[in-house]
């Protein structure tokens, strides 16, 4: 659709002052680290100086770069970022339109905002910092006071729920404010992930980020690269990762690994957690450029001094080997829901479109159906659909958003996927499945190295 009337006289006025006015053509040539530029609500801003210093990391600019971006920033960026934005103004854009369906998502922005649903967070990260440090005395009691092998096992369980809960806490404390202030959620950030878990914030945010910006895109969307355990679709194979900056190589290893994933996907989710920690420690370790890295670097090493510690307590071999796989068999049920929000839902090639923001969000998510007294085994996950659209929205608001969402849905004909928890899981071994059939009939390349090989260059 057209700019609207009070969009065209803006714009109007500005030609008349000696505005520069920019084509889409020329914008589209400005899309390389050196030389960036994108379009936030018709104005065109040079933020080649920016990429470096993004809190959000270079990547989602990149993705974007040389088009429209406003319903991107929008949902990422609260109203007082728009002002930071003058600085690197060049022009406007003479061909500027919006679609009907961004349209709707930028007013329902707009009227989630007003209400001030984003500054409100409610009591959920207060019961969960609770429910954690209730659950962690109950772990340590069970190792140091109790002699029994049950209360041991007990004990592991219980610190993955732990991990579990952590996970659920960076995310939110990822997205949004959780206490209010940006060094508190900072400090909680890295002790309930870094030091309680052993995995990178800063690590997760990149790779997170990068997610949301191309939700579903095969060669951009981290969360579909699990090459060679796993892949969604057949145009995996051989595909080129901008994300990892090497090809998914499909070889004989990964032909035989993906030809049985529906059946490897559990056994494999229960285990999912070393992938995690290996790649924290890869990023950390890298010379990629890493906010704060001797501060992350001293959280993840204090996850490596307590929880050894916590293991040694145990008298036996067995008994620590029952704790460690415990703990990493409970939490491999949150790596099981990270995975049914997108693997059974479209997919694309390329990089997304900017100007196609609620579509490709909508397209790319599932929601998951629940009774709201189990919204916190969810995290907030069950409305991956409101999540991806409003991320920084807290999840204590998603239900009540989620109607709104679904009548913009029905009304642009667009799709609003919905399924319970067991329908979802059935989705995913369907998807799995499918793609396993298809690689068993496609050529693989080159013979792999070895397994091991392959296994420690697993990628997501």
């Amino acid at each position: 659709m057209p700019a609207s009337p009070k969009e065209a006289q803006s714009r109007a006025g500005a030609d008349a002052v000696g505005v520069r006015m920019i084509s889409s053509e020329e914008l589209r040539a400005h899309a390389s680290r050196d030389d960036l530029w994108i379009s936030i609500s018709g104005d065109v801003y040079d933020v080649t100086a920016w990429v470096p210093h993004h809190p959000g990391g270079d990547i989602p600019l990149l993705t974007l770069a040389g088009q429209d971006a406003t319903d991107a920033f929008a949902a990422y960026h609260p109203p007082s970022a728009r002002p930071l934005l003058r600085r690197f103004f060049v022009g406007r854009l003479e061909d500027y339109t919006v679609s009907p369906a961004s349209a709707d998502f930028r007013r329902l922005l707009a009227q989630l905002s007003s209400a001030g649903l984003f500054e409100r967070v409610g009591p959920t990260p207060k019961v969960q910092v609770a429910g954690m440090l209730l659950l962690l005395c109950a772990a340590l009691y069970c190792v140091l006071a109790c002699a029994s092998a049950w209360a041991h096992l007990l004990a592991g369980g219980l610190i993955g729920f732990i991990w579990i809960q952590s996970g659920w806490m960076g995310h939110d404390s990822g997205h949004h404010r959780i206490t209010g202030h940006a060094a508190l959620d900072r400090l909680l950030q890295v002790l309930s992930g870094n030091c309680l878990t052993g995995l990178s914030i800063a690590w997760w945010k990149c790779n997170h980020n990068t997610h949301h910006i191309a939700c579903n895109s095969l060669d951009h969307d981290p969360d579909l690269q699990h090459m060679p355990l796993f892949a969604v679709s057949s145009k995996l194979f051989g595909l080129w990762s901008y994300f990892y900056q090497r090809t998914l190589v499909f070889d004989a290893a990964s032909k035989f690994l993906i030809s049985y994933q529906h059946w490897t996907f559990y056994p494999v989710m229960c285990v999912a957690r070393i992938n995690l920690l290996i790649q924290s420690a890869v990023f950390l370790l890298s010379s990629r450029k890493v906010p704060q890295r001797g501060l992350e670097i001293a959280g993840v090493a204090a996850f490596w001094v307590w929880y050894p510690m916590v293991v040694s307590c145990l008298p036996n071999w067995w008994e620590r080997v029952a704790f460690v796989v415990a703990s990493f068999v409970i939490t491999g049920i949150q790596h099981v829901q990270f995975c049914l929000n997108h693997f059974s839902s479209e997919v694309y090639v390329g990089p997304p479109k900017g100007n196609d923001w609620f579509e490709k969000q909508t397209a790319g998510t599932l929601d998951i159906q629940c009774s709201p007294w189990m919204d916190w085994f969810h995290g907030g996950l069950q409305f991956q659909i409101e999540h991806h659209l409003f991320p920084r929205l807290p999840r204590c608001h998603l239900r009540k958003v989620a109607p709104f969402v679904h009548d913009l849905c029905k009304k642009h004909g667009l799709p609003y996927a919905a399924a319970s928890f067991w329908q979802a899981n059935v989705l995913t071994w369907k998807t799995l499945r499918a793609a396993a059939l298809q690689a068993r009939k496609a050529t693989s390349g080159a013979a792999p190295k070895n397994l091991v090989w392959e296994a420690v260059n697993t990628h997501g």
